[in-house]
């Protein structure tokens, strides 16, 4: 029922749901406005009791990105501002589409990122960038999902194509040459991720006593679950933390007047193009020391092994680290043709001792002939 106390001009209304009372102004003058009001209470409680949700609308992207995404990043990345860097420079590119940040996220189809890739392509920006940005929105997207933000399925979004991949290996000539030419921070720092092959991010980050415990590096947190992982370190990487550790165990193993208070990619860049200068090195960029320690782990060890050793979350992403260059495939198909030859060669010579003729140069000539 509806009502009015006294000395106010606002209808009330006033039943009992499952044995309690249920009180509440309607804020309205009207009283059938205010019964219609009641009426709606009722219903929501009903639907409630069931299990009926009042469906939540979808928030633009522009509002989840920069009100939950973006914030998101904030508190859970707050030590790896170059993470934070990355996605800010990818949502503002997103945002940048007026068709796409408008839409609501349930609104967000298969068509409309074809679209924006189309838009994207039409101004001559790169497969890297495109890719980049629609793995940020995939990632959107399936938080959204995930959190509730979203009640639809989100839509496929498959990266293109004709991107080119981390290909640079250095060669041990290079690697000496290049270690002996950098700076004592900028050598270690290489040096561990040339032995360990982890990212240059968790290098950055590492503590003395967290993430050093009895010649082993141990990475407690990154991108995913599957970065953490235990690396037992090399004698030089030993040697070199040994010549930079201090007294007190605790700390920075690379301390930095950075606002995160250790080192960071800005802190090395100096260092290494004077490296790459003196030591004549073909350039290349310090994540493809670790690109080179993977490589060469692949050559000696099952890609089930090497994906849990380079932290990464799914096998894909390890067989693009599994690869040979050139030379070392010449050398393969080499060794194989010679071990043919030297097998014919054989397999001859013992048929001509089995038959009892003389072995002179004649015969020898005659077997590599029909080898």
């Amino acid at each position: 029922m509806v009502y009015k106390q006294p000395k106010s001009k606002y209808w009330w209304f006033k039943f009992t749901w499952n044995g309690e009372l249920v009180r509440k102004s309607t804020k309205q003058t009207n009283k059938r406005v205010a019964e219609q009001i009641e009426a709606a209470q009722r219903t929501a409680l009903a639907k409630g009791e069931v299990g009926i949700a009042e469906e939540k609308r979808a928030p633009t992207l522009k509002a989840f990105a920069n009100d939950t995404f973006l914030t998101h990043l904030k508190a859970t990345k707050a030590e790896e501002p170059n993470t934070i860097a990355f996605y800010r420079n990818c949502v503002r590119n997103l945002l940048a589409s007026p068709h796409l940040s408008d839409l609501r996220l349930d609104q967000i189809k298969s068509d409309v990122v074809t679209e924006y890739v189309l838009q994207r392509q039409q101004t001559g920006i790169s497969v890297a960038t495109i890719n980049r940005e629609l793995a940020t929105l995939r990632r959107m997207l399936r938080l959204a999902s995930e959190w509730g933000n979203l009640r639809s399925n989100p839509p496929n979004i498959t990266l293109l194509d004709g991107e080119f991949g981390r290909e640079r290996v250095l060669s041990f000539e290079e690697e000496t040459a290049y270690l002996a030419a950098a700076a004592p921070l900028l050598r270690t720092v290489v040096t561990i991720i040339l032995d360990c092959g982890f990212r240059p991010d968790e290098v950055y980050r590492l503590r003395w006593e967290e993430n050093y415990r009895e010649n082993r590096l141990v990475i407690l947190k990154g991108k995913t679950k599957a970065a953490r992982r235990s690396i037992r370190v090399s004698s030089r990487v030993a040697a070199l933390l040994e010549m930079i550790q201090p007294d007190s165990s605790d700390g920075w193993i690379f301390p930095a007047a950075t606002k995160a208070g250790h080192i960071n990619q800005s802190s090395l860049k100096k260092q290494h193009v004077a490296a790459l200068k003196a030591s004549g090195v073909k350039p290349f960029v310090i994540y493809d020391a670790r690109h080179t320690c993977l490589t060469r782990w692949a050559k000696t060890m099952d890609p089930f092994t090497l994906k849990k050793l380079a932290g990464h979350e799914s096998l894909e992403t390890t067989m693009k680290y599994i690869h040979l260059n050139e030379s070392d495939s010449e050398k393969k198909q080499d060794a194989s043709m010679r071990s043919k030859l030297h097998w014919s060669e054989a397999r001859r010579t013992a048929v001509v001792i089995l038959l009892g003729i003389p072995f002179n140069n004649s015969i020898q000539s005659m077997i590599w002939t029909y080898s």
